[in-house]
């Protein structure tokens, strides 16, 4: 297989919606690196899968199809882990779909929770430019933030653990700082693995932009000790605080110590002395954890959410082992008040 020529309509994934149009295209065999835009092909023996599309909506691959999707890491405690291979991913060989988003790579280890993304499919190799260098979604990252750094107040969204309710919590606090006034809010999803879902819903209840690591350059921000993880973490940070924006609303993936969160919860505290903390966390014990965790790198929590506050005896009980206001943000803006 040298190489050979894909349709202006293939299908693609999220992981490369920043990729303009590209008409019929080609793709030659090369070994595929992180962020590259490659072609795959899910066998024609396979079961179907389903990933997310550049708009956000689920989009069926059938047996047989080519699609256009990235190599990358992933690191999860619920669902898959794999990463590239020393070398990248070589044309012929099949690789596994880790995430929904489109990243492919070697897999290390899955749960048992069903994934309607989880796939194994061929890499056919890398997608070339119109002067014969690969894409890459570097290449369309975001750029030419002004120079005015505006001193935006920043609330962090931070969890215990994955499904605890961060991005509630995150819309929340947005909808309470519109009803407040405010015009101009950006969101920035920080950590982990890119969901275009996911940062459309801070879109839906409306944040004048929101942004992941797609957006600057990166597939996901695994695998944890990733080296220059901490440069891509400021450059993001210094171009959302240099818009001109009211409030940032950033949500940290999984918990402080997965994704590289350590990293990005040292690079936030260099750039914003002062941000207010809203911790999702899954229990009294777990929120009194993180509130250790971060005091160590000179962090606060202000306000404890998740399903500790699910039940008033939940909630006393946070409260009490924290010292720290615990509220059910799953019930809305009005139930607390910004300060």
């Amino acid at each position: 297989m040298t190489g050979g020529s894909l349709p202006a309509n293939v299908k693609r994934t999220s992981a490369l919606r920043r990729v303009p149009p590209l008409g019929e295209m080609r793709f030659r065999s090369e070994c595929g690196s992180e962020g590259d835009v490659c072609a795959f092909e899910l066998p024609r023996n396979a079961s179907p899968i389903t990933v997310e599309s550049p708009t956000g909506r689920m989009m069926a691959i059938a047996p047989g199809d080519a699609f256009l999707a990235t190599p990358g890491f992933r690191e999860s405690r619920r669902w898959a882990v794999g990463g590239i291979p020393e070398g990248g991913l070589v044309p012929g060989d099949e690789y596994w779909v880790l995430s929904d988003c489109g990243v492919v790579g070697e897999l290390i280890s899955h749960s048992s929770l069903e994934m309607g993304h989880f796939g194994r499919v061929r890499y056919l190799g890398g997608v070339c430019a119109r002067f014969g260098e690969t894409l890459n979604i570097r290449q369309f990252a975001v750029t030419g933030a002004p120079e005015t750094d505006r001193n935006t107040p920043v609330y962090l969204i931070l969890g215990t653990s994955s499904e605890v309710g961060k991005t509630t919590a995150g819309v929340a606090i947005l909808r309470a700082l519109r009803q407040k006034g405010h015009t101009t809010v950006v969101a920035l999803k920080a950590t982990g693995t890119s969901s275009f879902m996911e940062i459309a819903r801070y879109l839906d209840f409306g944040a004048m932009q929101a942004f992941d690591c797609i957006d600057f350059g990166l597939p996901t921000t695994y695998p944890v000790g990733r080296g220059g993880i901490s440069e891509f973490f400021m450059n993001a940070l210094d171009y959302c605080l240099h818009l001109s924006a009211e409030a940032l609303v950033v949500e940290c993936a999984g918990d402080p110590f997965v994704a590289n969160a350590p990293e990005f919860l040292t690079c936030l505290r260099t750039r914003c002395s002062n941000p207010k903390i809203i911790l999702a966390a899954a229990d009294a014990l777990g929120a009194m954890g993180a509130k250790c965790a971060l005091a160590e790198i000179g962090l606060a929590i202000s306000l404890i959410t998740g399903p500790c506050t699910d039940t008033v005896a939940m909630r006393e009980r946070t409260q009490a082992l924290c010292g720290i206001p615990a509220i059910n943000l799953a019930r809305g803006p009005n139930s607390f008040a910004l300060t």
